[in-house]
């Protein structure tokens, strides 16, 4: 192999290199079982253990927050996915819950069963929305950091006529 054929075929492999991403976290603990959980340029949360485990109601619990992540990682997912594919939706809206159990001694998350309703434009949308939806857990970060069993059950319709955007949730 040449010099030439050498230095193209690590230039091809450079290529394909993917890029890594680092984030950063702070917790400081307060009192008791709660903290403020924080990062760089963002608002603080107060954080704790949920009231099974001891803690005060009203704060924000890691297992709520790991499910929240799994939750928003799909829709973030779906939406990039979406956005490449063109596909125009007015809705998205996603119930999820996470099942923490006692496995083998210690408590672990066993599963998370996220729910989206998903609100497509057109039929056109509905049916390209249907092609992409079994993409969407394989390729999102935080389901493929986990070791739950991830369930990604998305119902999809099309706007009713002069349907544009919902009102957000918690809205009468």
């Amino acid at each position: 192999m040449s010099a030439s054929e050498t230095y193209r075929e690590v230039r091809m492999q450079s290529k394909r290199r993917h890029k890594s991403f680092t984030y950063t976290n702070s917790v400081v603990w307060n009192r008791n079982r709660r903290g403020k959980s924080s990062t760089l340029g963002k608002p603080g949360m107060d954080v704790g253990s949920p009231p099974e485990f001891k803690g005060e109601a009203g704060v924000w619990s890691p297992e709520e927050l790991l499910v929240s992540a799994v939750n928003a990682c799909l829709m973030l997912t779906f939406v990039s996915f979406a956005q490449s594919k063109g596909i125009e939706f007015v809705a998205y809206e996603s119930p999820a819950e996470g099942l923490l159990e006692n496995v083998d001694g210690k408590f672990r998350f066993t599963e998370v069963k996220v729910e989206p309703s998903v609100v497509l434009k057109s039929e056109a949308d509905l049916e390209a929305a249907r092609a992409i939806m079994p993409e969407v857990e394989p390729n999102c970060f935080i389901s493929n950091s986990i070791t739950a069993k991830v369930s990604f059950a998305p119902r999809l319709r099309v706007a009713s006529a002069g349907q544009t955007r919902p009102a957000p949730a918690g809205d009468a």
